[in-house]
């Protein structure tokens, strides 16, 4: 007799528990953003920084059409790992609701539920048939009238809030350096050093930091999205 896969069949629709109770395509798309490119973020004194590795596969490339860090309103940013596609659908939604919130309520909408209103929908795609979960998890973050708010989003659509968070490939390496390095009240330019050493942390073997595929951008109390100029990124670098 030929031996009997473990996931026998529960793996091909999103809705079907397996015997063990897991849901085999979620755990798949959990897959796919594992192999994507390290993000990050995380609060300083002023605010919440984002940062990227877009890792340019190709010299033919140029790195600013590659997508990793989304500006979702004015206050609000993500960063991504997994399918961009995803990503780019998803942001799409966010930026919508963002200005639904504006023309409804005469107000920006707040971070947290603007969170919760794209993990509903990653949800929504793992308890209907012919659909498949998104394979995106999500860096969202940004500041409102509650204060600097950093929350990770997950393909079941689960969420939490973070002092420092980071998604992608080698994720563990950099919340490990996390838990050691970050501490509340940091400057922007300990931020950006920190982001930048999380990074790294995630790179394997010979790898290292290009420059020009490294992205950084925060937001500050002014409730407004600035990028990190690459020569300040460059400086960092050279700095770690």
């Amino acid at each position: 007799m030929y031996p009997v896969s473990q996931t026998a069949g529960y793996d091909r629709v999103a809705t079907m528990f397996s015997p063990d109770g897991r849901l085999y395509q979620v755990e798949y798309a959990s897959k796919i953003v594992g192999q994507g490119t390290l993000g990050i973020g995380l609060k300083y004194a002023d605010g919440v920084i984002f940062g990227a590795d877009k890792k340019v596969p190709s010299r033919l490339i140029l790195p600013e059409s590659i997508e990793k860090l989304f500006l979702i309103d004015t206050h609000i940013a993500a960063v991504s790992a997994g399918l961009v596609g995803d990503a780019r659908r998803l942001v799409q939604i966010a930026r919508q609701k963002a200005q639904e919130n504006i023309q409804y309520y005469d107000e920006s909408i707040g971070v947290e539920t603007l969170v919760k209103e794209i993990g509903s929908i990653k949800q929504a795609f793992t308890q209907y048939g012919g659909m498949r979960p998104f394979g995106i998890a999500f860096i969202i973050g940004g500041v409102d009238s509650s204060g600097t708010r950093l929350f990770e989003t997950e393909p079941s659509g689960a969420l939490a809030e973070y002092q420092a968070v980071a998604i992608g490939q080698n994720k563990n390496k950099a919340m490990e350096l996390f838990e050691k390095q970050y501490r509340e009240g940091m400057s922007l330019d300990g931020a950006v050093a920190l982001g930048l050493k999380a990074i790294k942390a995630g790179l394997e073997g010979k790898q290292r930091l290009d420059p020009k595929s490294i992205e950084f951008a925060y937001i500050d109390s002014s409730r407004k999205f600035k990028r990190v100029p690459g020569d300040k990124i460059k400086s960092f670098l050279s700095s770690i």
